[in-house]
Protein backbone atom coordinates (compact mmCIF):
# COMPACT_ATOMS: atom_id res chain seq x y z
CA UNK A 1 0.00 0.00 0.00
CA UNK A 2 2.79 2.39 0.55
CA UNK A 3 4.45 1.50 -2.53
CA UNK A 4 1.25 2.45 -4.42
CA UNK A 5 0.51 5.34 -2.59
CA UNK A 6 4.93 6.79 -3.34
CA UNK A 7 3.60 6.02 -6.97
CA UNK A 8 0.76 8.09 -7.33
CA UNK A 9 2.43 10.57 -5.33
CA UNK A 10 5.26 10.55 -7.90
CA UNK A 11 2.66 10.93 -10.90
CA UNK A 12 0.82 13.35 -9.40
CA UNK A 13 3.77 15.29 -9.74
CA UNK A 14 3.57 15.29 -13.58
CA UNK A 15 1.08 18.07 -15.30
CA UNK A 16 1.54 17.64 -19.06
CA UNK A 17 0.94 20.27 -21.89
CA UNK A 18 -0.96 17.91 -24.55
CA UNK A 19 -1.77 20.70 -27.05
CA UNK A 20 -0.97 24.09 -28.45
CA UNK A 21 -3.00 26.01 -30.97
CA UNK A 22 -1.90 30.08 -32.00
CA UNK A 23 -4.40 32.28 -34.19
CA UNK A 24 -3.77 35.89 -35.31
CA UNK A 25 -5.87 38.61 -37.21
CA UNK A 26 -6.25 38.74 -40.74
CA UNK A 27 -4.77 42.40 -41.13
CA UNK A 28 -0.47 40.77 -41.60
CA UNK A 29 2.04 44.18 -42.21
CA UNK A 30 5.31 44.23 -43.10
CA UNK A 31 7.61 45.68 -40.86
CA UNK A 32 8.56 48.24 -43.23
CA UNK A 33 5.12 49.35 -44.01
CA UNK A 34 4.52 49.61 -40.38
CA UNK A 35 7.31 52.12 -39.98
CA UNK A 36 5.98 54.40 -42.95
CA UNK A 37 2.31 54.49 -40.88
CA UNK A 38 5.00 55.22 -37.69
CA UNK A 39 6.63 57.87 -39.22
CA UNK A 40 3.87 60.00 -40.38
CA UNK A 41 2.24 59.39 -37.26
CA UNK A 42 4.99 60.77 -35.33
CA UNK A 43 5.61 63.57 -37.72
CA UNK A 44 9.23 62.59 -38.48
CA UNK A 45 10.82 63.50 -41.14
CA UNK A 46 14.49 63.70 -42.61
CA UNK A 47 17.33 62.15 -40.73
CA UNK A 48 14.63 61.80 -37.87
CA UNK A 49 13.37 59.31 -40.32
CA UNK A 50 15.46 57.44 -41.53
CA UNK A 51 16.53 56.76 -37.70
CA UNK A 52 13.05 55.19 -37.37
CA UNK A 53 13.38 52.97 -40.14
CA UNK A 54 16.99 51.86 -39.15
CA UNK A 55 15.66 51.09 -35.64
CA UNK A 56 12.75 49.10 -37.48
CA UNK A 57 15.04 47.34 -39.17
CA UNK A 58 17.32 46.47 -36.29
CA UNK A 59 14.32 44.77 -34.83
CA UNK A 60 14.65 41.40 -36.67
CA UNK A 61 11.26 41.16 -37.41
CA UNK A 62 9.58 41.00 -40.93
CA UNK A 63 5.77 41.02 -40.17
CA UNK A 64 3.34 41.85 -37.48
CA UNK A 65 -0.38 41.15 -37.35
CA UNK A 66 -3.08 43.59 -36.17
CA UNK A 67 -6.56 44.09 -35.70
CA UNK A 68 -6.34 47.15 -36.96
CA UNK A 69 -5.22 47.49 -40.63
CA UNK A 70 -4.43 51.36 -40.91
CA UNK A 71 -1.04 49.83 -40.06
CA UNK A 72 -0.37 49.03 -43.44
CA UNK A 73 -2.56 51.75 -44.85
CA UNK A 74 -1.44 54.91 -46.47
CA UNK A 75 -2.06 57.93 -44.56
CA UNK A 76 -6.03 58.84 -45.55
CA UNK A 77 -6.90 55.91 -45.63
CA UNK A 78 -7.81 54.88 -41.98
CA UNK A 79 -10.42 52.80 -40.67
CA UNK A 80 -9.88 53.33 -36.69
CA UNK A 81 -8.42 56.54 -36.45
CA UNK A 82 -8.85 60.20 -37.44
CA UNK A 83 -7.47 60.86 -41.36
CA UNK A 84 -6.99 64.09 -39.93
CA UNK A 85 -2.91 65.73 -39.29
CA UNK A 86 -1.98 64.55 -35.53
CA UNK A 87 -4.85 61.75 -35.79
CA UNK A 88 -7.02 63.79 -34.06
CA UNK A 89 -8.74 63.39 -32.07
CA UNK A 90 -6.77 60.75 -31.02
CA UNK A 91 -8.34 57.50 -29.66
CA UNK A 92 -9.66 57.40 -26.14
CA UNK A 93 -9.20 54.00 -23.85
CA UNK A 94 -12.80 53.12 -23.93
CA UNK A 95 -12.53 53.33 -27.78
CA UNK A 96 -9.90 50.95 -27.83
CA UNK A 97 -11.75 48.71 -25.34
CA UNK A 98 -14.70 48.75 -26.97
CA UNK A 99 -12.05 47.44 -30.00
CA UNK A 100 -10.90 44.79 -27.65
CA UNK A 101 -14.12 43.49 -26.85
CA UNK A 102 -15.10 43.19 -30.35
CA UNK A 103 -11.80 41.06 -32.14
CA UNK A 104 -10.40 39.22 -28.91
CA UNK A 105 -13.14 36.90 -28.65
CA UNK A 106 -13.06 35.90 -31.99
CA UNK A 107 -8.78 35.56 -31.92
CA UNK A 108 -8.90 33.64 -28.88
CA UNK A 109 -12.08 31.16 -30.40
CA UNK A 110 -9.72 30.71 -33.50
CA UNK A 111 -6.76 29.45 -31.11
CA UNK A 112 -8.80 26.75 -28.90
CA UNK A 113 -10.30 25.67 -31.85
CA UNK A 114 -6.19 25.27 -32.95
CA UNK A 115 -5.53 23.29 -29.64
CA UNK A 116 -8.47 21.03 -29.36
CA UNK A 117 -8.09 19.81 -33.04
CA UNK A 118 -5.30 18.16 -32.39
CA UNK A 119 -6.80 15.86 -29.60
CA UNK A 120 -10.05 15.21 -31.05
CA UNK A 121 -10.87 12.27 -28.15
CA UNK A 122 -10.63 15.13 -26.12
CA UNK A 123 -14.29 16.47 -25.47
CA UNK A 124 -15.45 20.15 -24.62
CA UNK A 125 -17.47 19.08 -21.85
CA UNK A 126 -14.02 17.36 -20.27
CA UNK A 127 -12.81 20.62 -19.79
CA UNK A 128 -12.61 21.39 -16.13
CA UNK A 129 -10.93 24.28 -15.78
CA UNK A 130 -10.40 27.60 -17.86
CA UNK A 131 -7.76 30.15 -17.50
CA UNK A 132 -7.93 33.60 -19.77
CA UNK A 133 -4.83 35.52 -19.82
CA UNK A 134 -4.58 39.02 -21.22
CA UNK A 135 -3.21 42.75 -20.29
CA UNK A 136 -4.10 44.49 -23.15
CA UNK A 137 -7.59 44.91 -22.74
CA UNK A 138 -10.73 43.96 -20.19
CA UNK A 139 -14.80 44.28 -19.44
CA UNK A 140 -17.24 42.30 -17.38
CA UNK A 141 -19.05 39.67 -17.93
CA UNK A 142 -15.41 39.04 -19.66
CA UNK A 143 -13.92 36.74 -21.90
CA UNK A 144 -14.15 33.88 -20.06
CA UNK A 145 -17.84 33.90 -19.96
CA UNK A 146 -17.87 34.82 -23.30
CA UNK A 147 -15.69 31.55 -24.55
CA UNK A 148 -17.87 29.44 -22.46
CA UNK A 149 -20.57 30.55 -24.12
CA UNK A 150 -19.55 30.37 -27.76
CA UNK A 151 -17.28 26.90 -27.22
CA UNK A 152 -20.11 25.35 -25.55
CA UNK A 153 -18.36 24.67 -22.59
CA UNK A 154 -20.05 23.72 -18.90
CA UNK A 155 -21.25 26.54 -17.60
CA UNK A 156 -20.11 24.98 -14.41
CA UNK A 157 -16.51 24.90 -15.49
CA UNK A 158 -14.33 26.47 -13.19
CA UNK A 159 -12.77 30.10 -14.34
CA UNK A 160 -9.81 32.22 -12.92
CA UNK A 161 -8.33 34.67 -14.83
CA UNK A 162 -4.71 36.50 -15.12
CA UNK A 163 -4.57 39.99 -16.03
CA UNK A 164 -2.15 42.65 -16.62
CA UNK A 165 0.79 40.96 -16.23
CA UNK A 166 2.14 41.34 -19.41
CA UNK A 167 4.95 38.56 -21.46
CA UNK A 168 5.15 36.52 -18.79
CA UNK A 169 2.19 35.86 -17.63
CA UNK A 170 1.24 32.94 -19.46
CA UNK A 171 4.36 31.06 -16.89
CA UNK A 172 1.54 31.71 -14.51
CA UNK A 173 -0.87 30.20 -16.79
CA UNK A 174 1.10 27.25 -16.92
CA UNK A 175 2.29 27.36 -13.35
CA UNK A 176 -1.84 27.24 -12.45
CA UNK A 177 -2.67 24.38 -14.69
CA UNK A 178 0.14 22.54 -12.90
CA UNK A 179 -1.51 23.22 -9.85
CA UNK A 180 -5.08 22.19 -10.96
CA UNK A 181 -3.59 19.31 -12.88
CA UNK A 182 -1.72 17.84 -9.25
CA UNK A 183 -4.75 18.63 -7.15
CA UNK A 184 -6.83 16.79 -9.44
CA UNK A 185 -5.43 14.21 -12.26
CA UNK A 186 -8.90 14.00 -13.83
CA UNK A 187 -8.40 17.53 -14.49
CA UNK A 188 -8.32 19.06 -18.13
CA UNK A 189 -7.16 22.67 -17.63
CA UNK A 190 -7.88 25.23 -20.96
CA UNK A 191 -5.17 28.12 -20.66
CA UNK A 192 -6.35 31.13 -23.28
CA UNK A 193 -3.45 34.13 -23.80
CA UNK A 194 -5.14 36.97 -26.47
CA UNK A 195 -3.46 40.39 -26.72
CA UNK A 196 -3.97 43.00 -29.14
CA UNK A 197 -1.10 44.93 -28.46
CA UNK A 198 -2.31 47.44 -31.91
CA UNK A 199 -4.69 49.00 -29.98
CA UNK A 200 -2.45 51.15 -27.60
CA UNK A 201 -0.04 52.70 -30.49
CA UNK A 202 0.90 56.19 -28.46
CA UNK A 203 1.77 58.51 -30.98
CA UNK A 204 4.05 60.61 -29.08
CA UNK A 205 7.71 60.50 -30.05
CA UNK A 206 9.59 59.57 -26.89
CA UNK A 207 11.89 56.65 -27.04
CA UNK A 208 9.65 54.29 -25.19
CA UNK A 209 7.01 54.64 -27.45
CA UNK A 210 8.99 54.27 -30.66
CA UNK A 211 10.78 51.47 -29.11
CA UNK A 212 7.23 50.29 -27.94
CA UNK A 213 5.67 50.64 -31.57
CA UNK A 214 8.47 48.67 -33.27
CA UNK A 215 8.25 45.74 -31.31
CA UNK A 216 4.40 44.79 -30.45
CA UNK A 217 1.87 42.94 -32.78
CA UNK A 218 -1.48 41.11 -32.45
CA UNK A 219 -1.94 37.11 -31.42
CA UNK A 220 -3.78 34.36 -29.32
CA UNK A 221 -2.67 30.79 -28.07
CA UNK A 222 -4.72 28.38 -26.02
CA UNK A 223 -2.86 25.17 -24.19
CA UNK A 224 -4.73 22.21 -22.97
CA UNK A 225 -2.94 20.61 -19.58
CA UNK A 226 -3.70 17.46 -18.02
CA UNK A 227 -2.37 14.42 -15.97
CA UNK A 228 0.13 12.11 -18.49
CA UNK A 229 -1.58 11.40 -21.64
CA UNK A 230 -1.89 7.64 -22.59
CA UNK A 231 -0.55 8.46 -25.79
CA UNK A 232 0.64 11.42 -28.35
CA UNK A 233 2.49 14.25 -27.59
CA UNK A 234 3.08 15.48 -24.61
CA UNK A 235 5.75 17.99 -22.31
CA UNK A 236 5.28 17.79 -18.67
CA UNK A 237 6.36 20.96 -16.50
CA UNK A 238 9.28 19.76 -14.43
CA UNK A 239 10.46 22.94 -12.28
CA UNK A 240 9.61 26.79 -11.93
CA UNK A 241 11.29 29.45 -10.81
CA UNK A 242 10.30 33.24 -10.24
CA UNK A 243 12.63 36.11 -9.64
CA UNK A 244 12.21 39.88 -9.68
CA UNK A 245 14.62 42.49 -9.71
CA UNK A 246 13.29 45.83 -8.49
CA UNK A 247 16.05 47.71 -10.24
CA UNK A 248 14.34 47.40 -13.41
CA UNK A 249 10.93 47.93 -12.14
CA UNK A 250 11.41 51.60 -13.68
CA UNK A 251 12.56 50.26 -17.07
CA UNK A 252 9.03 47.99 -17.38
CA UNK A 253 5.66 49.11 -16.95
CA UNK A 254 2.48 48.90 -18.08
CA UNK A 255 -0.04 51.66 -17.20
CA UNK A 256 -4.06 52.68 -18.07
CA UNK A 257 -3.38 56.18 -19.69
CA UNK A 258 -6.49 58.30 -21.14
CA UNK A 259 -5.75 57.33 -24.81
CA UNK A 260 -4.72 53.69 -24.43
CA UNK A 261 -2.35 51.57 -22.24
CA UNK A 262 0.73 53.24 -21.64
CA UNK A 263 4.13 51.64 -22.24
CA UNK A 264 7.36 51.79 -20.04
CA UNK A 265 10.49 49.96 -22.23
CA UNK A 266 13.82 51.27 -21.93
CA UNK A 267 16.99 50.32 -23.65
CA UNK A 268 17.79 48.92 -20.23
CA UNK A 269 15.76 45.91 -20.44
CA UNK A 270 18.55 43.87 -21.74
CA UNK A 271 21.00 44.85 -19.47
CA UNK A 272 18.94 44.22 -16.53
CA UNK A 273 18.19 41.06 -17.63
CA UNK A 274 21.24 40.07 -18.50
CA UNK A 275 22.69 40.44 -14.61
CA UNK A 276 19.89 37.87 -13.16
CA UNK A 277 20.04 35.36 -15.76
CA UNK A 278 22.58 33.08 -14.34
CA UNK A 279 21.02 33.04 -10.86
CA UNK A 280 17.46 32.99 -12.40
CA UNK A 281 18.69 29.33 -13.87
CA UNK A 282 20.80 28.32 -11.04
CA UNK A 283 17.90 28.68 -8.51
CA UNK A 284 15.79 26.83 -11.30
CA UNK A 285 17.71 23.88 -11.17
CA UNK A 286 18.49 23.70 -7.71
CA UNK A 287 14.43 23.29 -7.33
CA UNK A 288 14.68 20.00 -9.58
CA UNK A 289 14.31 16.84 -8.15
CA UNK A 290 16.57 14.89 -10.81
CA UNK A 291 19.73 16.88 -11.39
CA UNK A 292 20.16 18.31 -15.20
CA UNK A 293 23.48 19.25 -16.28
CA UNK A 294 22.54 20.76 -19.82
CA UNK A 295 19.52 21.44 -21.18
CA UNK A 296 18.48 19.96 -24.83
CA UNK A 297 16.31 22.67 -26.43
CA UNK A 298 15.30 26.52 -25.73
CA UNK A 299 12.19 28.23 -25.54
CA UNK A 300 12.70 32.00 -24.70
CA UNK A 301 10.31 34.78 -25.13
CA UNK A 302 11.32 37.09 -28.26
CA UNK A 303 11.17 40.07 -26.23
CA UNK A 304 13.34 41.94 -28.57
CA UNK A 305 16.34 40.86 -30.49
CA UNK A 306 19.00 42.23 -28.06
CA UNK A 307 17.09 40.50 -25.21
CA UNK A 308 17.73 36.72 -27.11
CA UNK A 309 21.24 38.10 -28.23
CA UNK A 310 22.27 38.96 -24.32
CA UNK A 311 20.80 35.97 -23.00
CA UNK A 312 21.89 33.55 -25.65
CA UNK A 313 25.69 35.29 -24.86
CA UNK A 314 24.69 34.12 -20.35
CA UNK A 315 23.78 30.49 -21.25
CA UNK A 316 26.83 30.31 -23.83
CA UNK A 317 24.25 29.21 -26.55
CA UNK A 318 24.58 30.10 -30.02
CA UNK A 319 21.73 31.72 -32.41
CA UNK A 320 20.99 28.48 -33.98
CA UNK A 321 20.20 26.90 -30.16
CA UNK A 322 17.43 29.44 -29.97
CA UNK A 323 16.03 29.58 -33.35
CA UNK A 324 12.33 29.15 -32.14
CA UNK A 325 12.85 32.75 -30.11
CA UNK A 326 14.33 34.17 -33.52
CA UNK A 327 11.80 32.24 -35.93
CA UNK A 328 8.62 33.66 -33.78
CA UNK A 329 10.26 37.36 -33.74
CA UNK A 330 10.41 37.43 -37.58
CA UNK A 331 7.25 36.34 -38.20
CA UNK A 332 5.21 37.75 -35.73
CA UNK A 333 7.13 40.51 -33.20
CA UNK A 334 6.47 40.07 -29.54
CA UNK A 335 2.71 39.65 -28.99
CA UNK A 336 3.45 39.68 -25.18
CA UNK A 337 1.65 36.86 -23.09
CA UNK A 338 0.97 34.82 -26.13
CA UNK A 339 4.19 34.75 -27.44
CA UNK A 340 6.25 31.86 -25.82
CA UNK A 341 3.69 29.39 -26.08
CA UNK A 342 4.17 30.26 -29.98
CA UNK A 343 7.84 29.76 -29.76
CA UNK A 344 6.69 26.28 -27.43
CA UNK A 345 4.10 25.04 -30.58
CA UNK A 346 7.22 25.28 -32.81
CA UNK A 347 9.77 23.45 -30.95
CA UNK A 348 6.15 20.92 -30.05
CA UNK A 349 5.26 20.22 -33.65
CA UNK A 350 8.79 19.25 -34.17
CA UNK A 351 9.04 16.69 -31.30
CA UNK A 352 9.86 13.27 -32.78
CA UNK A 353 10.42 9.43 -31.11
CA UNK A 354 13.92 10.20 -30.60
CA UNK A 355 13.26 13.57 -28.43
CA UNK A 356 11.49 11.10 -25.80
CA UNK A 357 13.32 12.54 -22.50
CA UNK A 358 15.09 15.98 -23.55
CA UNK A 359 14.54 19.08 -21.18
CA UNK A 360 13.85 22.10 -22.20
CA UNK A 361 14.75 25.56 -20.77
CA UNK A 362 11.65 28.13 -21.06
CA UNK A 363 12.12 32.10 -20.53
CA UNK A 364 10.06 35.30 -20.24
CA UNK A 365 10.29 38.67 -18.83
CA UNK A 366 8.01 41.83 -18.17
CA UNK A 367 7.65 43.71 -15.58
CA UNK A 368 8.56 44.09 -11.78
CA UNK A 369 11.46 43.45 -13.56
CA UNK A 370 10.29 39.89 -13.55
CA UNK A 371 12.12 36.98 -14.61
CA UNK A 372 10.04 33.81 -15.02
CA UNK A 373 11.84 30.19 -15.96
CA UNK A 374 10.71 26.72 -16.18
CA UNK A 375 11.74 23.25 -17.16
CA UNK A 376 9.89 21.16 -19.02
CA UNK A 377 10.47 17.17 -19.90
CA UNK A 378 9.31 15.64 -23.94
CA UNK A 379 6.98 13.23 -23.59
CA UNK A 380 6.43 11.04 -26.99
Amino acid sequence: MLKRVKQDQKKQMEACISAIGTANPPYKIPQAKIAEFMAGAHGLGGSQKQRLFALYRATGIHNRYAVIPDYGKPAGSYVFYPNSKGLEPFPSTSARLELYRKEALPLATAAVHDCLNQIPHIHRHDITHLITVSCTGMYAPGLDIDLINILGLDREIQRFCINFMGCYAAFNGIKMGRAICQADPNAKVLIVCVELCSLHFQKSPVEDNLLANALFGDGAAAVLMEDVPDSGKAISLQSVHCDIMPEGAGDMAWAVGDFGFEMTLSANVPEVIKTGIRGLIAQLKEKLTIPIHHFDKYAIHPGGKKILQVIEEELAIEKKDNLYAHEILKKYGNMSSPTILYVLKLLFDEMLEKNRGEHILALAFGPGLTLESMVLKIHH
